[in-house]
């Protein structure tokens, strides 16, 4: 074994969590950073076959090719899943510098306030709603200017879109119809109603976290990044982490910690390194030869995820979708526009129209929340090959999700191996509660597409179609169409009781130095998209950190 590196904090993923933490601890030059990355740099390279996939990371529409792209994306596959018809499930996760938000659909959601005063009730002292919101406002830079919810000044861009499109504005006119009210900020005071969505670009590109964070701080002589750096194990003194073991281009090399040891892989990839580093459910340890160093049975189980389904409509022949412009002249055309203006097509996120509402009118914040786009997939193959290809025909999806599902899968390693990819188990639609509100999504779907804003514009729908009218042929087409809208967090729960593996303060249950800060630490899924969310996470984290390392050491 050569190599051995030397530092304060030695964080492992340099996804969106990572570059927020590697940016942080390494200001003011106090303390000396490494943080190692599995896959590779984000920026355009010199070799031919990685500068496209590199490319198209930065443009934002980008994301429709990075999401099934190998050099970029880990592409891990789910077991047979029992409540979607026993099919497997692609999970896209980031194999990059910014990790998942090098590849994500770029959407700005923060969830509900009630979202993180139910964690602190879960016993997460420390974050509820009013003590995230300042972290939320920290990281923001929001091109509408600062006001009560929303901050200038912080390094990720919030932008709202630079092309609308008419029949995305008849779609908000469509859900006000359908008594989904317009809501201009659904990151504000009120989540429900229906709006363009802000994303995460500036100056029409991608802003990362490693846009946002990691790149400014790379230049500082105290933080070393360590790309196609595989961890194979976190390092223990007794109960106390002391270092990572990874391999990079085929050689083991060692990164030694002389404060803390911090895990930033995710809601798969930091379980997964804990099972393999010794801690986690002895049973499942001592069966794949990993010996043990702490018997914490929640690590990787309280595993969730967002599951969505789409109503697709065909619209009505001589309206442009966005099947149309992106195909011959037109993507030309919009290749240009996006050369000289930065923008039009090429900024396109995964979805136009952000829709919150209610699945049962006595709720007291809405559990559905719409991804809704003037463009249709080949379903067959979305569903059965897992590509994203765009019909030739004009189309319009309204894609609902349950936003905080019951439903509770797992993450367990098959080996001792780092380099074979856990099993993956969605459980998706498991719970009765998640099936009524699959339901109920998908009724909500076709009152905003029959509503008479939309009837311009559609000529029929496409799916579920009209065999599909019970609830219960509404369930099976549920469970035969839907996947994953890549929200996996849970896997490494914070709070009190026998399956919490993390604390308020991160820090691992029972050890000392390690801590693990990512969407894994999340009790529960927030009420929407995950990139924000774990960005303040990592940002109220390094506060905890910093303040840790200014106390002074018992005797």
């Amino acid at each position: 074994m050569t190599g051995i590196i030397e530092a304060d904090y030695v964080i492992v993923g340099a996804g969106s969590a990572g570059c927020v933490l590697a940016a942080r601890l390494s200001e003011g030059g106090k303390f000396k950073v490494v943080l190692l990355e599995a896959g590779g740099d984000d920026r355009p390279t010199k070799n031919l076959g990685q500068f496209a996939s590199n490319l198209m990371i930065h443009i934002p529409v980008g994301y429709s090719s990075t999401l099934k792209d190998p050099k970029v994306n880990w592409l891990y596959q789910t077991e047979p899943d029992p409540g979607t018809g026993g099919r497997t499930h692609v999970w896209p996760r980031g194999k990059v510098l910014g990790g998942s938000s090098s590849i994500n659909g770029l959407l700005y959601i923060r969830g509900q306030h009630a979202d993180y005063d139910g964690w602190r009730q879960l016993g997460c002292e420390g974050w509820g709603w009013d003590d995230v919101a300042p972290y939320f406002r920290r990281a923001e830079h929001q091109e509408r200017g600062g006001c009560d919810w929303h901050a200038t000044g912080g390094p990720l861009n919030v932008s709202d879109v630079t092309t609308k499109h008419p029949v995305s504005d008849a779609v908000i006119e469509a859900c006000e119809q359908a008594g989904i009210p317009r809501n201009d900020d659904v990151n504000g005071s009120s989540q429900e109603g229906a709006t363009y969505y802000q994303l995460t670009v500036k100056n029409g590109q991608r802003c990362s976290a490693a846009v946002a964070y990691l790149h400014p701080a790379m230049t500082r002589p105290n933080l070393k990044v360590e790309t196609n750096a595989l961890a194979g194990r976190v390092l223990f003194e007794g109960r106390r982490a002391t270092g990572v073991e990874f391999t990079q281009n085929g050689v083991k090399r060692v990164a030694m910690a002389r404060a803390e040891v911090i895990l930033a892989g995710g809601a798969i990839n930091s379980p997964q390194l804990l099972q393999l580093s010794g801690v986690g459910p002895a049973e499942l340890l001592i069966r794949n030869g990993v010996p043990v160093i702490a018997d914490l049975p929640g690590v990787g189980e309280n595993l969730q995820d967002h599951y969505v389904m789409s109503v697709r409509y065909r619209l009505k022949a001589g309206v442009v979708s966005v099947n149309e412009q992106s195909k011959g002249g037109r993507l030309a055309g919009e290749a240009l526009r996006y050369l000289f203006q930065r923008k039009g097509l090429l900024t396109l996120s995964a979805a136009h129209i952000a829709a919150f509402c209610k699945s049962r009118p006595d709720l007291v914040g809405p559990d559905i929340q719409f991804h809704i786009l003037p463009a249709t997939m080949d379903l067959d193959k979305l569903v059965n090959e897992q590509k994203m290809e765009l019909e030739d025909l004009p189309g319009l999806t309204i894609a609902p999700c349950q936003l905080r599902p019951e439903s509770r899968g797992h993450i367990r390693i098959k080996s001792a191996d780092p380099a074979e990819y856990p099993s993956i188990f969605a459980n998706y639609l498991a719970d009765p509660l998640d099936q009524e509100v699959a339901v109920a999504g998908l009724k909500w779907a076709r009152k905003i597409g029959e509503a008479p804003a939309l009837s311009p514009y559609v000529d029929s729908e496409i799916n579920p179609g009209g065999e599909f009218r019970t609830d219960s042929q509404l369930l099976d087409y549920a469970r035969l169409s839907g996947s994953t809208i890549y929200h996996p967090v849970g896997t490494c729960q914070m709070g009190h009781g026998p399956m919490a593996v993390v604390d308020a303060q991160l820090r691992v249950r029972g050890l000392d130095g390690l801590r693990v800060v990512d969407a894994s630490v999340m009790p529960r899924l927030v009420s929407g998209n995950t990139n924000a969310p774990t960005i303040m996470i990592a940002e109220k984290a390094s506060d905890m950190i910093r303040e840790a390392a200014r106390a002074p050491v018992a005797a």
